[in-house]
């Protein structure tokens, strides 16, 4: 992996995120029941990484596991 800043890794995982979730055609607000919360602030909030917001461990697990992902996936940079 190259050289990046915290912050640029949770960019590249919110948006490798939404990536998968729009995949399996899930709004931010399914997903964000589905993961407990009753807002989609959480999701939205984190995709784009505004006001600092980014997904931790536990909610990446959670996110994997309902979108059938690999946890690893979202950590993939693109080229």
């Amino acid at each position: 992996m190259k050289n990046i800043t915290p912050e640029e890794l949770y960019q590249i995982i919110g948006k490798n995120v939404a990536k998968y979730r729009k995949a399996k055609e899930m709004s931010q607000l399914d997903l964000s029941l589905l993961m407990g919360y009753k807002s989609v602030s959480v999701v939205s909030g984190s995709e784009v990484c505004y006001k600092n917001k980014h997904f931790n461990l536990e909610q990446l697990l959670k996110i994997a596991q309902i979108l059938e992902v690999d946890l690893c996936d979202f950590f993939a940079i693109e080229s």
